[in-house]
């Protein structure tokens, strides 16, 4: 605390959005609604992609981690939020302030990995149609989830390190509705020289060069589509990399307005509002993208088999490494 004598703080008030007694429930109904369609819509991608032995691919594979990231993602904002709205208490520890605040760092993390990764295998995909199938295995794609994992977990742990080493001397009451101290100025008191580093390369690494990978690598497969001579097979080629796409274009824009939009000192609420788009929009978006615009995801919906065990009984390489997304979420739940 910056005062020599005063308390140390150990809980904190998060605002929200509103006083009014009035807009509570509605407010409640309809963060509900969002809640149980965006885990429905994600957690039913897994299923499919762990039922039908027909999207055991890597694209799949990797959706099916995307959404698992997604449910775990919402649930670390939004059922803190709608306990306030239904209880009236608007208080948090410290403790599980700053928990909320890393897990959402590492959820949103892994997430931009695995948007990389993913459009990685559609460059494979196109470029190297010939090679696709022994260039991304099973055992390829799993490593590279874990990677993700790995590297953002690893990176959480260096700054949770510095973080306890500091002294949280920002206001008690934060006006947001989770436990991001991006809004607050100078949240921590003490040699936090380090932390601005660490913080500053991770927003470089992931804004800008992965953007620039992204950007880089979605301009090589639309050249190589535009160099196939037939229109349905420029077509075809398109319509395997089109859903990545989107979902790119709606997670960067996202990101970028999120962190583009404080810089020009908006109003509270307008930047509350702008949270709300990024942490509830992708999540909610993302498997509405992959039903509407699939073929085989809306083959899969329409086989009477989806719920059947037997689909999942053959114990392939491919069946272990499609288990992954649906455990993560069961321990993340847990």
């Amino acid at each position: 605390v910056r005062g020599g004598n005063q308390t140390p703080i150990v809980e904190l008030i998060l605002l929200g959005f509103s006083n009014s007694p009035e807009l509570q429930p509605v407010l409640f109904l309809l963060l509900v609604v969002i809640y149980i369609a965006a885990v429905a819509g994600n957690l039913l991608i897994i299923v499919l992609v762990v039922a039908d032995p027909h999207l055991h691919t890597p694209m799949y594979y990797f959706v099916a981690n995307l959404s698992a990231v997604e449910i775990c993602y919402i649930s670390t904002t939004l059922p803190r939020l709608l306990a306030s709205l239904l209880t009236g208490d608007r208080t948090i520890s410290l403790q599980n302030c700053i928990v909320q605040f890393e897990f959402y760092g590492i959820l949103s993390t892994v997430e931009c990995l695995i948007l990389t990764a993913m459009c990685y295998d559609r460059y494979l995909a196109i470029r190297h149609p010939l090679r696709y199938t022994a260039l991304m295995n099973g055992r390829v794609c799993s490593h590279m989830v874990a990677g993700c994992w790995i590297f953002t977990i690893s990176y959480a742990i260096m700054v949770h390190i510095f973080i306890l080493q500091l002294t949280y001397c920002g206001p008690k009451e934060i006006d947001h509705f989770f436990c991001d101290f991006a809004p607050v100025k100078d949240p921590f008191c003490g040699e936090t020289q380090t932390l601005q580093w660490l913080t500053l390369v991770l927003a470089v690494i992931l804004a800008i060069w992965f953007f620039l990978f992204t950007l880089a690598t979605y301009i090589c497969i639309i050249v190589s589509i535009l160099r196939i001579p037939s229109s349905t097979g420029r077509k075809k080629a398109f319509s395997t990399c089109s859903s990545h796409l989107i979902v790119v274009m709606v997670y960067y824009v996202s990101t970028m307005t999120v962190f583009v939009v404080p810089l020009l000192n908006p109003p509270a609420i307008l930047h509350k509002i702008m949270s709300v788009l990024y942490v509830v929009l992708i999540p909610l978006v993302n498997p509405l993208i992959y039903c509407l615009r699939n073929k085989e995801i809306h083959q899969s919906l329409k086989k009477d088999t989806v719920c059947s065990v037997k689909v999942l009984s053959p114990p392939t390489i491919m069946n272990k490494y499609f288990l992954i997304p649906l455990v993560t979420c069961l321990i993340y739940c847990l």
